[in-house]
């Protein structure tokens, strides 16, 4: 698989206006060419939050370097969704 060839992948990490805590990974800055336009629209006015270089052994906070990579690599971006809380639980903002 051609992620498990890369070595090294730099992506450039968005943030969206429209939804806490969901951001966008894409592989080139400021491209968004292959995010269907119902996600881009979803997810609002996109703010760079970071340019962040990833490989196999990198610890993310909330997601898999391996993941983002995979996904990067077929799909063209990652989509990092906020936790899913426990039923009947309310995280303080």
């Amino acid at each position: 698989m051609y992620a498990s060839r890369v070595q090294r992948l730099t992506v450039w990490i968005y943030r969206g206006s429209r939804r806490a805590e969901t951001y966008l990974y894409v592989p080139t800055q400021d491209n968004f060419e292959r995010v269907p336009n119902e996600l881009l629209d979803a997810m609002g006015r996109l703010e760079l939050v970071m340019e962040l270089e990833i490989h196999a052994g990198r610890r993310l906070a909330r997601v898999d370097a391996v993941d983002v990579m995979k996904s990067v690599a077929r799909a063209g971006y990652f989509l990092q969704l906020p936790p899913i809380e426990p039923e009947g639980k309310r995280r303080i903002q």
